[in-house]
């Protein structure tokens, strides 16, 4: 069966990241590897390195002759492979719902929005408080718009960056709720679109109130 990172960047290029996650590999090796030609691997492992997905962490000689290049894995290259992180993340919800009632598992996803919010540099403004928040989703890797809405600011996200988690496990949305409260410290009210293709969307305050940041 064809793997998703298959489809996504071909067999080929597929195969090349699955041995530089096993090891570190130079051109030749890589080459040797796949039963192709040095120079087909060199066009490949340019187009990875151009996306950030492969990189030079050295050089090897074993023959004595010119020092040969090593490359391996970056770190995004690593998150192209499949993660439990959905899987590990919805237990621990519904474990934590069970034992200690669904107020506490709230209350511990808002503290953790809080918690990663709370090393984000804002400004002192309220439009950059949002602006500050709609780029930490960014970073997480939601395409998100800021739009005024004359009482205030509204992030619109078209996607989740939790998507696998908040289709079945919605309070997750109390994290980002959080974490957009801390940002821009004023009100929010939350209106993410809990369908089959959840999109996070938030309402933020007219700001009415000096910050705790800025005081």
């Amino acid at each position: 069966m064809t793997s998703w990172l298959e489809r996504l960047i071909g067999e080929t290029q597929a195969k090349l990241l699955h041995l530089l996650r096993r090891s570190h590999r130079t051109m030749t090796g890589l080459a040797e590897a796949l039963g192709l030609t040095d120079t087909a691997v060199r066009t490949h492992i340019a187009a990875l390195g151009r996306d950030g997905i492969v990189e030079q962490v050295g050089t090897q000689r074993d023959t004595g002759g010119k020092p040969a290049r090593v490359y391996a894995l970056t770190q995004q290259g690593e998150e192209l492979f499949p993660k439990a992180y959905a899987l590990v993340l919805g237990a621990l919800v519904e474990e934590i719902a069970r034992k200690d009632g669904r107020k506490r598992a709230l209350d511990l996803l808002r503290a953790v929005g809080k918690q990663v919010a709370a090393g984000v540099a804002v400004p002192s403004d309220a439009a950059g408080r949002a602006a500050a928040a709609a780029a930490v989703f960014r970073s997480l890797g939601s395409d998100v718009e800021v739009q005024e809405t004359g009482k205030g600011w509204r992030l619109q996200a078209y996607g989740c960056p939790l998507s696998a988690v908040t289709a079945t496990h919605p309070q997750v949305c109390g994290l980002a709720k959080a974490l957009v409260e801390e940002i821009t410290d004023q009100p929010v009210t939350e209106c993410c679109e809990h369908t089959d293709r959840p999109r996070c969307g938030f309402l933020i305050g007219e700001p009415a109130r000096a910050s705790r940041r800025s005081a």
